[in-house]
């Protein structure tokens, strides 16, 4: 009896291992091998009942029905394209007639939205493949609106290419240098805080070229060390122009309070070849974040922030005239939120734009002559999902586009509270729709006439689901499923993953903060467990939502799972200052960014102290950029509720950052001197509690390594103790080869160690 006990017990044990989920490794995590299928570089053709995608062998590009999602014909193909040849296409520009492609290759990433590439001409009617230019690498080609030019930036200069003349190539302008001059193009700062990587348009009549000039001649340098071993990482850096014989990458880069690039709009007249500076009220220190193109060839809408980007305006440029009409203007409390620029809309009559000037983001629609038509902000209690709450507000995150043939406005927004975003459509007669009522994450690109979109959705326990829909009236249906990612659901469902589930509470200051936490699968509430905080907590941002892509690495939070197989519970908690609350809540940090959220991040420690199945003496807290500047804070707060804590990239003073970025929450330091050396990590290094990790790469173009070195000599003064690594060559994304995997390899380690397994 006691023998068959016996075998029945190792039965049990044998079949129990059988059954249980399988672990995952480090490799799993930061090898992509929960990595989602996905469709991208979708293009919505003018027909407004097709689009074109890139196939996934990069060989062609494909031409697909809204309605079926089936394949109706290849629009490029790089095996039988006469001409010249290609290998893969990259990436492709439609010509506006739908005639030709722009098909982009041999890319060669410089910041991180700024490449070269080498472009070809593609006409589609005789299966022909031309080079753009024999010149070199090309930046930011634009077609004509007539579909017959092309016009491009290499080395800071405008060239243009008329298609009527056998790609006929000329110099538009000649004045541009590296580190001094550049026209069409934004500098470093521009492009990284703006969001674009274009700074040039053509009128409506294919008449006149457009283009923003930076002279950035003024603007302080700054030197980053390339090791010669490893030049092939970030090749562009690399490039002979941009490299002293010493190994050192120098660019402008102008820190908070320090001169900017000064910025002029300039025309040029194709026909008669005559530059002309247009007359656009500006500041000496302001900026002109876009520049887009209208129906109108007597308008181009010229957008200007001042230096405290707390006043936009809208000008009209005529090209010929040189004058600029002021048609908008949106004056808010505090500053501007960046993603105005990305959401706005011009259409052939209209525009669209987005302000917080009730405090909350809503949509404007104006005609071109800048008098408000309507306003489309809070839905109806009624209009969200499970009724809602009284006090939420509908928040627009993104903008789709304006039927002017219906009055319809196509966007998406928040309207159930900060982790819920839903499609809809808003109708001339005041009414509102939900066109994906389900809960969770949604977006859409839309077909050109909106009867389409391609819907991507996705929520914490479900990967990316991407499926066509018809649009009818106030309603949408699924068509067809394009991308389920059953696969990866069910590869996710066999290893041994946590429970993730989201949570409120109110902190001591009465204020009510929203998180998610991921427990490991056999989670225990008798047991108590080491905690690991993930945040990011930067003035706009959402690390906290229903969707499948949360978490420091994304991929259904695959690396808290990761941690959660190792015995820790994974928490994050978006603190004041981030997005989807309204201004109020976002802007709260204004003048002293890192005191509130270090504030919040405590507070959520000591909340999570106190529940039973925690070990309050075991809370890490950990981040990346803006996260690692959170990390710090948090840990010198005053309050010793870390008990470790790493810093991968982060700010360390406000001083050392950006002016756009950094003045845009802080203003300048000859104003905010306070808030600037007072409210920072280097001023409270007395206060640091807790084990500490630094890492930063060396050739960090975003947060410069000064950042840390010069924290690294404060918590040496102050006699801290530390840990640090350097990542030779590694920019702010600290990838490359095995570096990601060597990178968190340390980081499991660290908090292996100082928490326990």
């Amino acid at each position: 009896m006691k023998r068959f006990s016996l075998f029945c017990a190792t039965l049990v044990v044998v079949f129990s291992q059988l059954l249980a989920g399988q672990k995952l490794t480090l490799k799993d995590v930061t090898g992509g091998a929960f990595r989602g299928e996905s469709i991208s570089a979708v293009e919505p053709l003018t027909d407004g009942e097709s689009y074109a995608q890139i196939s996934a062998d990069g060989k062609q590009i494909v031409k697909y029905a809204f309605r079926t999602g089936k394949q109706t014909g290849v629009l490029f193909d790089a095996s039988t394209a006469r001409g010249a040849t290609v290998s893969r296409v990259e990436g492709y520009i439609m010509s506006p007639d739908g005639k030709r492609i722009l098909i982009q290759t041999q890319t060669r990433a410089i910041y991180r939205r700024s490449f070269t590439a080498t472009y070809y001409i593609y006409t589609i009617a005789n299966n022909k493949l031309e080079p753009l230019s024999d010149g070199g690498p090309q930046q930011t080609p634009v077609w004509s609106p007539d579909g017959q030019q092309v016009a491009f930036v290499r080395d800071n200069n405008i060239f243009l290419v008329k298609l009527l003349y056998n790609n006929a190539e000329s110099q538009v302008t000649k004045d541009g240098r590296r580190n001094e001059i550049i026209n069409g193009l934004p500098d470093w700062v521009n492009e990284e805080e703006f969001s674009f990587n274009s700074a040039m348009v053509f009128s409506a009549d294919s008449k006149q070229i457009v283009w923003v000039r930076y002279d950035e001649s003024q603007v302080p340098e700054v030197c980053l060390p390339m090791a010669p071993a490893d030049l092939n990482v970030g090749a562009a850096k690399a490039s002979a122009a941009a490299m002293n014989p010493h190994g050192l990458y120098t660019y402008k880069y102008p820190k908070a309070g320090e001169q900017n690039a000064t910025v002029k709009l300039m025309s040029f007249d194709i026909k008669s070849h005559q530059t002309r500076t247009m007359q656009l009220p500006l500041d000496a220190d302001g900026y002109i974040p876009r520049i887009l193109p209208t129906s109108d060839p007597s308008k181009v809408a010229v957008f200007t922030l001042n230096r405290h980007q707390d006043c936009l305006r809208i000008f009209m440029a005529n090209p010929l005239t040189t004058i600029c009409q002021q048609i908008i203007e949106d004056k808010v409390d505090k500053y501007i939120n960046e993603n105005v620029f990305a959401n706005v809309k011009i259409t052939k009559n209209n525009i669209l734009l987005t302000s917080e000037r009730d405090g909350y983001n809503h949509l404007y629609l104006y005609n071109l002559n800048g008098q408000q038509l309507r306003k489309v902000g809070d839905l109806p209690q009624g209009q969200r999902l499970g009724g809602g709450e009284k006090d939420l507000h509908t928040i627009v995150t993104d903008v789709y586009g304006y039927d002017e043939a219906t009055g319809d406005i196509y966007f998406a927004a928040l309207n159930n509270g900060p982790t819920e975003q839903q499609v809809f459509v808003a109708h001339k007669n005041g009414k509102t729709d939900c066109l994906t009522p389900e809960g969770g994450w949604s977006s859409a690109i839309f077909s050109s006439d909106f009867k389409s979109f391609i819907c991507t959705w996705s929520n914490m326990y479900t990967p990316t689901q991407i499926t066509l829909r018809a649009v009818s009236g106030g309603a949408a249906k699924k068509v067809v499923t394009l991308v389920d990612n059953k696969a990866l659901a069910q590869k996710y469902a066999s290893y041994d993953m946590g429970k993730k589930e989201m949570f409120v509470f109110t902190s001591s200051e009465g204020v009510k903060l929203i998180g998610w936490m991921v427990k490991p699968a056999d989670f225990d509430p008798s047991k108590k467990y080491p905690v690991v905080m993930y945040q990011y907590g930067g003035p706009g941002n959402q690390q906290v939502k229903n969707a499948w892509g949360i978490g420091m690495s994304g991929q259904g939070a695959i690396l808290e799972q990761y941690l959660a197989q190792q015995g820790f519970i994974c928490v994050c908690v978006d603190n004041r200052g981030t997005g989807g609350r309204g201004a109020e809540f976002e802007k709260c940090t204004y003048l002293q960014l890192g005191e509130l959220e270090a504030r919040d991040q405590v507070e959520a420690a000591l909340w999570l102290g106190q529940q039973s199945y925690v070990d309050k003496d075991r809370i890490a807290i950990w981040g990346w950029s803006y996260g690692g500047w959170n990390t710090l804070m948090s840990m010198m707060e005053g309050r010793p509720v870390f008990c470790c804590g790493i810093a991968i990239a982060p700010p360390t003073c406000w001083r050392y950052y950006d002016t756009i970025y950094t003045e845009r929450f802080m203003r300048t330091p000859q104003e905010n001197a306070e808030g600037y050396d007072n409210v920072c990590p280097l001023a409270r290094v007395d206060k640091l509690s807790g084990e500490l990790l630094l890492c930063h790469g060396l050739a960090d173009d975003n947060v410069h390594y000064q950042n840390t070195a010069d924290l690294v000599s404060a918590l040496v003064a102050a006699d801290k103790d530390f840990q640090q690594l350097v990542y030779t060559n590694r920019n702010h994304s600290i990838y490359g080869g095995n570096t990601r995997h060597h990178l968190f390899r340390q980081c499991m380690n660290f908090l292996a160690l100082h928490l326990g397994r």
